[in-house]
């Protein structure tokens, strides 16, 4: 993807599998938000391949785009209207599009209780709290009951017990639903909680692409072991934390007191491997190389795919 003579996208391929949440990570500028809207089918690509549920998002029609939800970071339209009022006017544009295997829309109370807005329904959405609006917000992106959902910095606004329950959504959406989660955030705890898989962009280039515990590993060093043995706190570092303990409970048994295992976060990943790519930018490395070498995918230039999400 260009913009000018500038490069923003530069060969980023991958492929999504129905029912997989798949976070999208990287700095500012990485290229998350175009890639995101050339996905939705909101931005015109400059080169490369785009397959979102079968079809170029270019050209994807109503029927394809009634397959689809997205959940914008912010989203201000029909302030005089009721939540309950607009969740059955967006829904009822999905009636035509509504299959035996996937009924549309979603029913408007199951809906309203399935975000949590059960005792604001009736209220103007001018009136609703940051909170609210932004359940709404969520509410009004999976009405359709899409097979692939996009969500960008969802839980903005969200206070930690609203925070939990969107998880809850989430991954039930995922799991009963079979629906498709490609999610945007800088909440790396989130990411964590939420990702079946973590892909990390860095100037438009995918430099990782693993599960949480997969780039841990490979990125972000060792696990760290600590106990208490004759009153006195260890700890060490090993890369195979399971066989060290092993060992340790071999040799002593019931007196080691106070185990902990403090395996690398997705934070801890994240980190690492951005300085490293701050370390080789400095070097004059590209994000191809850096890719390269990270072992992120480095496919011709200006491919992306998204995959099959309903295959």
């Amino acid at each position: 993807m260009r913009y000018g003579t500038r490069d923003v996208l530069d060969g980023v391929e991958f492929e999504v599998r129905r029912g997989e949440v798949v976070c999208l990570l990287g700095p500012n500028g990485a290229g998350k938000t175009t890639t995101i809207e050339i996905l939705e089918g909101f931005r015109a690509r400059s080169a490369g391949e785009v397959e979102v549920l079968g079809t170029d998002p270019a050209t994807g029609g109503e029927d394809w785009r009634a397959r689809t939800g997205v959940v914008l970071q912010s989203w201000r339209d029909h302030a005089r209207w009721t939540a309950r009022h607009l969740l059955r006017h967006l829904g009822a544009y999905y009636t035509p599009y509504s299959t035996p295997a996937r009924p549309r829309p979603y029913d408007v109370d199951e809906l309203i209780e399935m975000v949590g807005l059960g005792e604001h329904a009736d209220q103007k959405v001018r009136l609703l709290s940051g909170g609210q609006r932004r359940r709404l917000d969520v509410a009004i992106g999976i009405v359709g009951r899409p097979e692939l959902l996009f969500l960008d910095e969802p839980t903005a606004g969200f206070d930690p017990h609203a925070r939990r329950e969107f998880h809850e959504l989430v991954l039930r959406l995922a799991g009963a639903e079979e629906t498709t989660v490609l999610l945007t955030t800088h909440d790396l705890d989130e990411a964590e909680k939420l990702a079946d898989r973590i892909l990390i962009l860095a100037d438009g280039r995918i430099v990782a692409d693993g599960t949480t515990a997969g780039l841990a590993e490979r990125f972000a060093g060792a696990a760290r072991v600590s106990w208490r043995l004759d009153g006195e706190r260890r700890s060490v570092t090993t890369p195979d934390a399971t066989r060290f303990l092993r060992g340790l409970l071999a040799e002593h048994g019931e007196a080691v007191a106070d185990l902990e295992v403090r395996r690398p976060s997705l934070e801890d990943t994240y980190l690492a491997l951005v300085r490293r790519h701050e370390a080789g930018a400095s070097r004059g490395e590209s994000a191809r190389e850096f890719g390269a070498e990270t072992g992120g995918r480095a496919p011709g230039p200006g491919r992306i795919e998204s995959g099959e999400a309903a295959r």
